[in-house]
């Protein structure tokens, strides 16, 4: 299927559709000249850190030194992604997912610093800001002299962003918004001097005055003030304050796009923003790895190392395979972020639910290889474990990323069906059931998609992919006709969903990319090239027929029914001595 140039990959699945002009070929660097530069440029950040970034000082402290930021910003970390017409390094989003994933397998505190800066705190700013904003901050965001940040979070309002209470009200000459409300856990709140502020205003929509959210650019000598920084579980070393406004004098030039258009500018700053801590999960996973093999080849038991016996083996193995599809996801998307795609917030969406949970996985295992050592806090093991749990929460917790992947992926299969008369949109009888088990089997052996550019050596598993996106199109439709519009409310559907499309997203990465090396290495060993995606595919397959088998389960029901219980009886009531 020939792909739209302005939608990627996952929207397309809920249609059986796989675009593959998305997909392959697999995104690589441009020549090796600028393959040879970002190795310099990561070369001399691993230098910086093993020379200046002292990880457990800034986890103990629960500070980055003043000197260290001076450092960062002579060596150009600031203005990484930013243009280079402002003074920043003009890198792509591949090249600077790949020096955050760098950066995080040194320091976490010091990577999530300098990606909120460059992500949610300045993109917006490069996509919706007129010239003249341009003009006057960029520079000094590239330089570092000035730290951006994205006030977004409220006390009432996480994920829920449409409930967010700061208001900004127009004064009465026009001349500006004075803005009233609290923020809270803002990255950088205690570093930055330019907010990204998001509040709401009232705007006139088909003739009637409504509250809608307006993002302004807010510097800190306006009058913003921050409150003490947070003593967090991990991350230490990164500034975590709440903001408060009171009355905060904001000139109307410094409105970020159109009054009312927020809400559209913090979901898309949040899709790079996700992009982002996808690929720094990858390094403190890699580093992770590195870190439990060389103490499961020093750690002798029994008379070997302990990198020896079986039970170790597959833990090491399953990281390697979950870094391969982590891997293989993100840098898919970055490619065609950067080949122009602009709807790609279900696939960052993925990228960040994946990453994360591959990391906790991988440090949890790294404790357990690891042992008593990695228990005790002269190591850094139990660091990595604080460190990695906040992924699986900021930037949109997983669970509310998973029914953003699922509705957002329903909307346009949800319209469509909209759009058909009632008779035909009512709920499949048995008989239905059994024409659209006989349509399926003609869709996937005769009129189905077909990955066509896949390696011959991975036919089975694209095979894998065909089969279950004519899957994922069938359970989506019949979701939809069994429960209209009321389908918002299942999420027990739509996390079984949202995990059918994030293996999907995973595997065809993953066929890319190992496609790609296939036709590079014409004369190698295809066994050992297609190993890991081979390893992905088979367990991606078990959980595709395990979600889709259980997508409406009776399960669900006593799931609920118990819950329900607990919360009725004041938590877990159980006495096994009573029974």
């Amino acid at each position: 299927m020939s792909a739209d140039p302005t939608s990627l990959f996952a929207k397309s699945l809920f249609f059986g559709l796989i675009p593959e002009d998305l997909a392959f070929p697999y995104p690589r660097l441009a020549d090796s000249d600028t393959a040879d530069s970002l190795e310099l440029f990561l070369e001399s950040i691993r230098r910086f850190g093993a020379s200046q970034i002292d990880s457990r000082q800034i986890d103990e402290t629960a500070h980055i030194p003043y000197d260290l930021i001076q450092g960062l910003r002579r060596l150009g970390l600031f203005g990484m992604s930013l243009p280079e017409a402002c003074g920043g390094s003009g890198l792509d989003h591949r090249m600077f997912c790949r020096v955050m994933q760098e950066l995080a397998g040194i320091d976490a505190s010091v990577a999530l610093t300098l990606g909120a800066h460059q992500t949610v705190g300045t993109r917006g700013l490069l996509l919706y800001g007129t010239e003249e904003q341009k003009r006057r901050y960029l520079p000094l965001l590239a330089s570092g002299e000035w730290i951006a940040a994205f006030a977004l979070t409220e006390p009432e309002a996480g994920s829920d962003a449409a409930s967010i209470t700061t208001r900004a009200e127009l004064s009465a000459d026009g001349s500006h918004f004075l803005l009233t409300g609290r923020k809270q856990w803002i990255t950088n709140g205690g570093l930055a001097r330019l907010f990204t502020v998001f509040a709401k205003t009232p705007v006139e929509t088909s003739g009637r005055r409504r509250d809608r959210i307006t993002a302004f650019l807010v510097e800190r000598a306006f009058g913003l003030e921050s409150g003490s920084e947070e003593d967090k579980l991990g991350i230490r070393g990164s500034s975590a304050t709440s903001l408060y406004l009171d009355g905060v004098k904001v000139p109307r030039e410094n409105v970020l796009g159109e009054l009312g258009g927020g809400f559209k500018i913090a979901q898309e700053v949040l899709g790079f923003g996700r992009l982002s801590l996808a690929a720094g999960c990858i390094g403190c996973a890699r580093t992770a790895l590195r870190l439990a093999l060389d103490h499961a080849r020093n750690r002798r038991q029994f008379g070997k190392p302990i990198a020896d016996f079986d039970m170790i083996r597959s833990k090491f193995a399953q990281m390697a395979i979950d870094l391969y599809a982590c891997e293989s996801m993100v840098y898919l998307t970055a490619g065609v972020v950067d080949a122009g795609v602009t709807d790609f917030g279900i696939e960052a969406a993925c990228c960040k639910v994946f990453a994360s949970e591959m990391l906790w996985r991988a440090v949890n295992e790294t404790m357990q290889i690891c042992g008593g050592s990695a228990y005790m806090r002269a190591y850094p093991y139990e660091r990595f474990l604080r460190d990695a749990r906040i992924n699986l929460i900021f930037n949109g917790t997983n669970e509310i990323l998973r029914l953003f992947i699922s509705l957002g992926g329903m909307a346009a299969p949800g319209e469509r069906l909209a759009q058909l008369p009632a008779a035909i949109r009512r709920p499949v009888s048995s008989y239905g059931l059994v024409a659209d088990f006989v349509l399926q089997k003609l869709r996937t052996t005769v009129y189905g998609e077909r990955l066509s550019r896949a390696h011959p050596h991975l036919r089975r598993e694209a095979a894998i992919l065909e089969d279950y996106v004519i899957e994922l199109e069938q359970v989506v439709d019949r979701v939809l006709r069994k429960h209209g519009g009321r389908i918002v409310e299942f999420q027990h559907i739509h996390r079984r969903v949202a995990d059918v499309v994030i293996d999907l997203y995973a595997l065809v990465a993953c066929i890319a990319r190992a496609s790609s090396r296939l036709e590079r290495e014409a004369g190698g060993d295809p066994d050992a090239v297609t190993r890991l995606c081979r390893a992905f595919a088979a367990q991606a397959r078990d959980r595709l027929r395990r979600n889709f088998r259980r997508v409406g389960s009776k399960d669900d029901e006593a799931l609920t029914e118990i819950a329900e219980a607990l919360y009725a009886a004041g938590g877990y009531a159980g006495e096994a001595l009573e029974e």
